[in-house]
C-alpha cells in the first residue's frame, strides 16, 4: 500500500503545483502581456497566432453498483491543445491543432485502456489531430470553413464539442455561416458532416446535413429553428441515425424594477428514424425554463423531457437521443443519462448561480429530480455544485461535485468530484 500512496501523491503533484502557482501568486500583467505578444503575429495584421490550452484535472468517480461492481476510479490527467492560426491571406485563413491527453494516474476505465474493473471516466490517454481547417471569407457577411473543426450550436444540446471532456469532439465537415445584413439579426449556419472525431479519439462516419437559423428578436432574445439529419454509415451505429426538427426561443428581458431581468427558454423538438436506422419511431422533446436575475444572482426553475417508447408488445425500444450533443451539461453532472432511457426522462430542476463582476468568480448549485416521461417511475435525484475562479482571461481554477441518489435498482448511487486548473492563450 505505501507504493500506491506514493504513486497517488506523485500524480497529484503537477496539479497541486499548478493550483498553488495560480492561487498563491498574483498573475503579473506584464508577464501575461509578454506571452500574448509572443504568441500573436502582430506584424501580419494581428490575426494570426499560436494557440495553447493546458488543462490539468483530477476526477474521482465512486459508484455503489454497476457492471462487475466497479472500483472507485481516480484519474489524474493533463491535456494539451497546441494550434497554429495563420494570418488571413487573400481572404483565406487556416488552422491546425494538436490535442493530447496524458494520464498521470490511470486507475479508471477510459473505455480504451482495458481497466474495466473501475468506474468509467471518459478521458483516454490519446493524441490526435484535433482541428485542421481552411476558411474562406471572400463572400460578403459569410465564412465557409472546410475540414476538421469545432462546431457548437445554441446550448450544444444537439451539435456540440463535448467540451467538458479532456478530448473534445470535432467534425470533418463543411460549414457555411452567413450573417444576413438584409434581414438584420439573422444568422444562418448550414453544413454537412462527413464524420465525427469523438471524445474517445475514434471516428464515426456519417452523411449528415445540418441547418441552424438564429434570429435576434430585439433585446428580448433569439428565435432559433433547426434541422439535423444524422445518417451514420457504420452498421454498429445505424440505430443512432435520426432526423430532428425544432424551434427554440430563449433570452433575457430588459431590466425592470431597475435591477431585475427575467430569463427564459421555450423549446420543442421532434425526432424520427432516418437513413439506415432499422427502427421506426417518432418521439418529442420539450425544454422550458423561467427565472430571474438581479444583483449578480440568477435563480431559475426548468423541466426538460425527452420521450421514449418503452418496450413491450408493439413497441420499439427507442427514445429521443442527442448523440452529437454536449450531454454532460444536461440531466446531471454525474452522467447517468448521457443516453436517454427507453422510457424517456423528465428532468425537473432548479438552478442558483452567482457571478461576481467580470465573471471572476462563478458559484453554481443545481438540484435535479429524474423520472420517466410519464412521471410514474422515479429514477433518482441529484445535487450538483461548482466553484469557478478566473484570474484574468488566461488562468482559472475549478472545483466541481455531483451526487446522484436512487432507490431504483436499474441505477446506482454515484458521486463524482473534480479539481481542475487551466491555462489558455
Amino acid at each position: 500500500m505505501p507504493k500506491q500512496t506514493t504513486r497517488l501523491s506523485a500524480s497529484l503533484a503537477p496539479g497541486a503545483l499548478l493550483s498553488m502557482s495560480l492561487a498563491g501568486m498574483p498573475v503579473q500583467a506584464d508577464f501575461t502581456k509578454e506571452v500574448e505578444d509572443a504568441l500573436n503575429f502582430y506584424h501580419y495584421g494581428n490575426n494570426g497566432a499560436v494557440k495553447m490550452d493546458l488543462n490539468y484535472r483530477w476526477e474521482n468517480a465512486d459508484q455503489d453498483r454497476g457492471a462487475g461492481n466497479p472500483k472507485t476510479a481516480n484519474a489524474n490527467t493533463a491535456r494539451l491543445r497546441l494550434g497554429l492560426l495563420s494570418p488571413t491571406f487573400y481572404n483565406f485563413q487556416a488552422f491546425a491543432e494538436y490535442e493530447g491527453n496524458y494520464a498521470l494516474q490511470e486507475d479508471y476505465n477510459s473505455t480504451r485502456n482495458g481497466r474495466t474493473g473501475y468506474s468509467v471516466i471518459a478521458d483516454p490517454d490519446m493524441s490526435e489531430l484535433n482541428q485542421f481547417w481552411l476558411a474562406y471569407k471572400g463572400i460578403p457577411d459569410t465564412v465557409v470553413t472546410v475540414g476538421r473543426q469545432r462546431i457548437k450550436f445554441d446550448d450544444d444540446r444537439f451539435i456540440g464539442n463535448v467540451g467538458w471532456r479532456q478530448m473534445e469532439m470535432t467534425y470533418d465537415s463543411v460549414l457555411f455561416t452567413h450573417k444576413n445584413q438584409t434581414i438584420f439579426g439573422l444568422t444562418v449556419n448550414a453544413g454537412y458532416i462527413d464524420s465525427a472525431r469523438t471524445i474517445f479519439s475514434t471516428k464515426e462516419s456519417m452523411n449528415s446535413p445540418i441547418l441552424n437559423l438564429n434570429y435576434k428578436v430585439g433585446d428580448w432574445g433569439n428565435l432559433i429553428g433547426y434541422g439535423y439529419w444524422l445518417d451514420y454509415r457504420e452498421p454498429e451505429n445505424f440505430g443512432k441515425s435520426s432526423q430532428t426538427y425544432g424551434l427554440r426561443f430563449d433570452g433575457k428581458s430588459p431590466q425592470f424594477f431597475d435591477r431585475v431581468n427575467a430569463v427564459y427558454t421555450a423549446e420543442w423538438s421532434t425526432q424520427a428514424d432516418y437513413g439506415d436506422n432499422p427502427n421506426s419511431y417518432q418521439v418529442d422533446r420539450i425544454n422550458l425554463m423561467a427565472g430571474a436575475s438581479a444583483y449578480n444572482l440568477t435563480l431559475s426553475a426548468a423541466v426538460e423531457q425527452l420521450n421514449g417508447l418503452g418496450s413491450g408488445a408493439g413497441k420499439t425500444t427507442k427514445a429521443f437521443q442527442t448523440p452529437l450533443g454536449t450531454n454532460h451539461a444536461f440531466q446531471g453532472w454525474a452522467d447517468l443519462f448521457l443516453v436517454t432511457p427507453k422510457d424517456g426522462i423528465r428532468d425537473v430542476f432548479a438552478t442558483a448561480s452567482y457571478k461576481m463582476m467580470n465573471d471572476s468568480l462563478i458559484i453554481t448549485g443545481v438540484y435535479h429530480d429524474f423520472k420517466d416521461d410519464t412521471g410514474s417511475i422515479q429514477y433518482g435525484k441529484e445535487w450538483d455544485f461548482s466553484v469557478l475562479k478566473k484570474f484574468g482571461k488566461h488562468y482559472s481554477l475549478l472545483a466541481k461535485y455531483a451526487n446522484f441518489n436512487t432507490d431504483n435498482a436499474a441505477y446506482t448511487d454515484t458521486q463524482r468530484i473534480w479539481l481542475q486548473a487551466n491555462v489558455n492563450f
